[in-house]
């Protein structure tokens, strides 16, 4: 009973979250166009910690995805100003989040620097680029592509008043490849294998440094995106947009693990998790809560939830 307690801990958290809600803000909380735009809201994080759940599942984790997501931003904007067409704007972004997951990657898997100090080493040098590339400045107006804002605007039209944002069909995309490639491939159980035990991925032949070295290159590319989508939404882009990103995306897979029986990352169970801290970000935004006591009760939801999850490992 205590284990299945841990493992549906999580979720029966979620559901008592959106019935308080649902009862605080009964005109409001449930409706069509609050529920899509809490799928937007999430839409940024939600891309950073799917792709964040493929480095945690080799018991690894990126400390760099917000500054990440910060200089992909502001590299994108920084080339429109500079004529790039849309295109080739989003496309040096994107490298440039594939390029700093290879780092990452490299002096982890490679160097064999831990991944705590790599990444908060390659963090600080992201946020350093981002000010150095944007003179510390954010850019906005005529330097961002009618276009490239447009995304942010657009989406599928469900019935008339209901339209799914384009940046929650992303972020389900996301979801669903990031899903298939660590459940329903190979390179997904080769990366379980790893987080499970690397001596033995080594002994059975695997060629653990590559894998590292490209799961921190998918997790960087997701960083990126997610940078790019936060400047489309703001029609903007500044060194510091995604400062918030890191923090939230590994307390969301951190919440999605409690869920698993050995502990083990998963990107549905880090959904959930996602779900959770988006959904407590809205209500509470919604009954007027001052910002810090978000911050206050989803380090101590964290806190619970993994200790929970310990608790039931130690009890077998």
């Amino acid at each position: 009973m205590l284990k299945h307690l841990r493992q549906s801990g999580t979720l029966i958290g979620l559901l008592g979250i959106v019935l308080f809600f649902a009862l605080q803000l009964p005109d409001t909380f449930l409706t069509a166009r609050n529920l899509l735009n809490v799928s937007q809201q999430i839409s940024m994080l939600a891309v950073t910690a799917f792709t964040m759940t493929i480095v945690m599942v080799m018991g690894d984790f990126d400390l760099s995805v917000g500054s990440t997501a910060s200089l992909a931003g502001i590299v994108a904007a920084v080339l429109f100003a500079a004529g790039w067409p849309v295109w080739a704007g989003v496309a040096a972004a994107l490298a440039i989040g594939v390029v700093g997951g290879l780092l990452n990657g490299a002096l982890v898997a490679y160097v064999g620097i831990l991944p705590f100090i790599a990444t908060l080493g390659t963090l600080t040098i992201f946020s350093g680029t981002a000010f150095l590339v944007s003179d510390g400045k954010t850019i906005f107006g005529r330097d961002i592509p009618p276009g490239f804002a447009g995304f942010a605007r657009s989406g599928v039209t469900l019935t008339e008043g209901v339209t799914v944002p384009a940046m929650s069909i992303a972020a389900v995309l996301v979801l669903l490849v990031v899903y298939v490639t660590l459940e329903h491939t190979i390179y997904g159980r080769r990366l379980y294998a790893i987080g499970g035990n690397v001596h033995a991925a080594e002994l059975a032949g695997l060629n653990v440094r590559r894998l590292r070295l490209s799961a921190f290159a998918l997790t960087g590319l997701g960083a990126a995106m997610a940078g790019l989508m936060y400047a489309s939404r703001v029609a903007s882009a500044n060194p510091t947009q995604g400062a918030g990103l890191m923090l939230d995306a590994i307390a969301a897979v951190f919440l999605g693990m409690t869920m698993g029986r050995q502990g083990e990352p998963h990107v549905m169970a880090t959904l959930v998790g996602v779900l959770i801290l988006g959904i407590l970000d809205n209500g509470l935004t919604q009954m007027n809560v001052d910002s810090y006591v978000r911050e206050i009760l989803i380090g101590g939801i964290v806190v619970a939830a993994v200790a929970m999850s310990s608790y039931g490992r130690a009890r077998g």
